[in-house]
């Protein structure tokens, strides 16, 4: 059996189903863990852990960079950021990325237009 997202090899049993498509686990466990950007507790948490460590966040380099880029440009549409960190960053890591900032309050979205911009906070 072969997984509808990644196209993997699915040993027999091992086939989880998600919104009606049959996946390997690893593929089940990404789609199920989804990370909101909008997390009133995830933004308490973030909030407390960053004052626990006396009141400076530690970022990862890609978050980092995330923000460096955000800060240079004024903001970016999600796919012109995706663009400009390059193809070792996929979608759902920028999504990831993006809510965790969010959550720590270093970046957010907007609505320009009829678009949606990432910028600073």
């Amino acid at each position: 059996m072969e997984c509808e997202i990644c196209h993997g090899n699915i040993e027999p049993g091992e086939e989880r189903v998600h919104q009606g498509r049959t996946v390997c686990e690893d593929c089940f466990i990404e789609a199920s863990m989804t990370m909101k950007a909008c997390d009133p507790w995830a933004v308490r948490s973030a909030k407390a852990t960053e004052k626990m460590l006396g009141g400076k966040a530690e970022l990862n380099p890609l978050q980092s960079r995330i923000l460096d880029i955000l800060e240079e440009t004024g903001g970016l549409e999600k796919e012109e950021l995706l663009a400009r960190l390059g193809d070792g960053v996929t979608p759902r890591e920028l999504e990831t990325q993006f809510a965790l900032l969010r959550h720590m309050e270093k970046a957010r979205a907007e609505k320009r237009g009829d678009r949606v911009v990432l910028r600073t906070w």
